[in-house]
């Protein structure tokens, strides 16, 4: 089984920035030109790229289709983006930007008959569902959107249901408590998971500090990690993560 390493750029008014559990308001800026972080890591190994428009995940209508041919043209990485993704042409847009997968969030909660149908016309590995969800006091996993501003009544797992029948491939899944703390992957979501849908391949995101963190959601059964603050942060080096 392959097992991806894939670091994560959040860009914000044209900033490499980390909000804390999502909260707009809570941010910690780390560089004013994205594409210094984005070069060293193609340089240091990476094959992939997970490149979010925090703008546009608040407010919609992606706007890093610059910064995206930049990434497609002058390195060798793979690009998985979204943000803001609502229409078709907004997957088309970007699909002719450069981008290997359109990454969805609030239009796959909020309007699961359309990304059914995107995931039809565009094939399952041009799509990456990105799920973020929190645990409420009865133990559900909600999902809660537009930047995580907005809660909604469904649950994850009926929506996956959803989606494992129209061949969903790719899902990327946030616990929110975890992400930018540096406390570890939830990994008994992500055991659940691949357990109930073994036919996806989970990206596990939020929370990792140490390389320990890695190999245990391999072990959970995710198919791939995504690195934020750690390697902002520079609390380990991605050639060691690559070599996990």
């Amino acid at each position: 089984m392959t097992f991806t390493i894939i670091p994560a750029i959040d860009v914000r008014n044209g900033s490499v920035v980390r909000l804390h559990q999502g909260d707009y308001d809570r941010q910690t800026a780390y560089s004013d030109s994205p594409l210094d972080p984005i070069r060293r890591y193609a340089r240091e190994g990476a094959s992939w790229l997970h490149l979010v428009d925090l703008d546009a995940a608040r407010l919609g209508e992606y706007s890093l289709i610059p910064l995206l041919k930049e990434v497609c043209r002058h390195t060798p990485l793979k690009v998985q983006t979204g943000g803001g993704i609502r229409t078709e042409e907004d997957v088309e847009a970007v699909l002719g930007a450069g981008a290997e997968r359109v990454v969805v969030g609030t239009t796959a909660v909020k309007d699961s008959a359309r990304v059914v149908a995107w995931l039809r016309r565009f094939g399952p590995d041009r799509i990456t569902l990105a799920l973020d969800t929190s645990q409420d006091e009865k133990g559900l996993w909600r999902l809660p959107v537009k930047g995580w501003t907005e809660a909604t009544p469904g649950t994850l797992d009926d929506l996956l249901l959803v989606y494992a029948d129209a061949g969903l491939r790719h899902l990327l899944c946030t616990d929110i408590a975890r992400d930018g703390m540096l406390s570890g992957f939830n990994l008994d979501l992500y055991r659940s998971l691949a357990s109930r849908f073994p036919g996806l391949e989970i990206q596990a995101s939020g929370g990792v500090r140490d390389l320990e963190d890695i190999r245990a959601a391999r072990n959970a059964g995710a198919r791939a990690a995504i690195l934020g603050r750690a390697l902002l942060e520079q609390r380990f080096e991605l050639p060691e993560a690559l070599r996990c």
